[in-house]
């Protein structure tokens, strides 16, 4: 069994078992690719891959254990590798981030800025996308870092740190019959078309829970993933915007007035995360501050090294996270 065999592997199965498109991810050729993957099946003694004539059917269930062995080594050739970049040259180097619009629009802007002060040298990849598909790509190893809100059982394989905690905004246009209201209520809300997020229709904090509860129906008029979509609508008049505190700008929103929704929606708390047993290096455990100061060296390898979710919650249960 030989490395390049199980990189082949790994890129077949991250390339829906397209042997050619794993070929040129791989800068090799297609026959180089499918003789080294029977030769590792002859090896085996079993079939990774069922096929269907000369194309791979589908992954076999002896096969998926390899795959995710492979994977597991992989990793740790790469965290071998970068420990020997950083033994050479602590700022050089490359940070990828999964994060939502929000996260990128709002919130990374100040943190990348000053990241790259410190090192210039670091190539930045970043990369949005709803919390299914930075899901997908922390388990194909795509990314190093996951930014995220909530859906923390897609992230079951990484450790999980809090942020800070955010609260959400309703924002109209300037003379909307809400915009002199003191405090919102839910019966104010339910008068009105409703223009927000994908932010749940089902579970305890789903919008349509969180009225009916209070003996409303909310009239959903538009959902989005962006809120400049929202603001963009609500300000066509299409309904009334329920938003992230972050994600209302003074100078840029002045065409709005943002009311307190704070009483009404449960407060959020955005997490930053990455795989268990990862090689973090210098410029990573930094970036992890600037993201979020309480966030010490000390305090993520102690996260990394407990023992499950539970024992990460302990550890920050003494820790007042900041509200955005």
């Amino acid at each position: 069994m030989k490395l390049h065999q199980l990189r082949y592997l790994a890129a077949v199965a991250q390339n829906g078992l397209n042997i050619t498109a794993a070929a040129q991810k791989l800068h090799t050729s297609q026959p180089g690719v499918s003789k080294q993957i029977k030769l590792l099946e002859d090896e085996l003694g079993f079939q990774i891959f069922a096929r269907d004539g000369r194309n791979l059917a589908h992954i076999t269930p002896a096969g998926q254990q390899v795959i995710d062995r492979a994977l597991t080594v992989l990793r740790e050739v790469q965290s071998i590798k970068g420990l020997s970049e950083e033994l050479r040259d602590e700022t050089r180097g490359s940070l990828s981030i999964g994060t939502t619009h929000t996260q990128a629009r709002y919130v990374l802007p100040n943190v990348i800025t000053a990241f790259r002060e410190r090192y210039p040298h670091i190539r930045l990849h970043l990369h949005q996308g709803t919390s299914e598909q930075i899901a997908e790509m922390a388990h194909l190893d795509r990314i190093d870092f996951a930014i995220a809100t909530g859906s923390q059982q897609l992230f079951s394989e990484m450790v999980l740190l809090p942020c800070y905690r955010w609260r959400r905004r309703v924002v109209v246009p300037h003379g909307h019959a809400l915009a002199n209201e003191s405090r919102l209520t839910l019966k104010d809300l339910a008068e009105h078309p409703i223009v927000t997020y994908v932010f749940g229709f089902s579970g305890p904090s789903s919008l349509q829970d969180i009225f009916a509860r209070g003996g409303f129906t909310a009239d959903v008029a538009l959902t989005a993933r962006d809120a400049d979509v929202i603001k963009t609508y609500v300000r066509l008049g299409l309904g009334v915007g329920i938003v992230a505190s972050m994600a209302v700008e003074e100078a840029e929103d002045r065409d709005l007035v943002s009311l307190d929704a704070s009483h009404i929606f449960p407060e959020h708390v955005t997490w930053i995360g990455f795989r268990r047993g990862m090689l973090l290096r210098k410029f990573m455990y930094e970036f992890l501050q600037l993201f979020a100061p309480h966030l010490s060296r000390r305090l993520v390898d102690r996260a990394q090294s407990a023992s499950g979710t539970l024992a990460v919650e302990q550890l920050f249960a003494d820790i007042e996270l900041p509200l955005k």
